[in-house]
């Protein structure tokens, strides 16, 4: 077990948020124990692969932009309680430390359970204890594990919300996901189906349905690929508010949304799960970097 007081001590931000610093011979990382959220990657040698934003909030309860949010149990509105936030239950949260190894190719493994209490309970009243290991080296792995030890099924939705560093959207192209199916949520959900790369050059929010492939950010100004392998998850989101929307939320930055993209691995839509008593669920997703050329 790790102390979460020496943690707190050595790592936390100001304003009463802890963070987990790791650096070991192939990279770096940060990570809030609020949510157990990534907040940063990086490669020894290379740019930030995973994008915060320049002016994130740093407050207890409050979701911080960028990073890696995990969207756990539910995503989007709550499938029966409205008055429940949008896919925050676990992003705004304490995890604590459960472990942390030094592996034997030189990366850290650390593992994060979330903390039940009863504000907890009073919005997932199931035993459901959920855990995310993370290991941190050359490539970036998370393994969001969730144990069903309560006696009848239980359905959850959710996400790996990652936010991706690129030198500028525009330019882009995001492949992998060529002929899936997907929700166009900035055209009321219409049903569409992928011709090609998928760019951006306004809003995009998209819901790709049965979407297993590895997908690969290709950005040109960094002259490199990001690949997504994931395994347990089917569904794949793409989102970029732009620059209206991104204007009105407040904590996205001048620019900020011509420098990053998310790439979710999810189980949402047509891809819920539904986990037997017994049973667990550990959708697994991979970050690595290639070079263009």
């Amino acid at each position: 077990m790790v102390d979460f007081a020496t943690l707190n001590a050595r790592y936390g931000i100001p304003g009463g948020l802890a963070v987990a610093a790791v650096t070991n011979a192939h990279g770096t990382a940060t990570i809030a124990l609020q949510g157990a959220q990534v907040l940063s990657w990086a490669p020894r040698g290379e740019q930030p692969v995973i994008w915060l934003s320049a002016v994130a909030k740093f407050a207890s309860g409050k979701l911080i932009r960028g990073g890696v949010p995990v969207c756990w149990p539910w995503f989007g509105p709550h499938p029966t309680e409205p008055s429940f936030p949008w896919h925050v239950f676990a992003r705004i949260v304490p995890w604590e430390p459960a472990e942390i190894q030094r592996l034997a190719d030189g990366s850290t493994r650390i593992a994060f359970r979330l903390v039940q209490n009863e504000a907890t309970l009073a919005q997932w009243p199931h035993s459901t204890p959920v855990e995310l290991h993370i290991n941190v080296g050359a490539v970036l792995e998370l393994n969001l594990v969730t144990r069903n030890i309560g006696q009848s099924p239980v359905t959850i939705d959710g996400e790996m919300h990652s936010y991706f560093q690129v030198s500028d959207i525009r330019p882009v192209r995001i492949l992998g996901l060529d002929a899936c199916p997907y929700f166009d949520r900035v055209d009321a959900c219409r049903c569409k189906q992928q011709a090609g790369p998928v760019t951006i050059s306004a809003e995009t929010d998209r819901i790709y349905l049965e979407a297993t492939s590895d997908c690969l950010i290709e950005d040109p100004g960094l002259s490199r690929r990001i690949r997504i392998a994931k395994r347990g998850s089917h569904s794949t989101v793409v989102w970029n508010r732009w620059i209206d929307k991104a204007a009105r939320m407040g904590d996205i930055g001048e620019d900020g949304y011509l420098m990053m993209v998310c790439v979710e691995s999810a189980n949402v839509a047509d891809n819920i799960v539904t986990i037997a008593s017994g049973d667990e669920h550990h959708p697994w997703a991979r970050y690595s970097i290639e070079r263009l050329g």
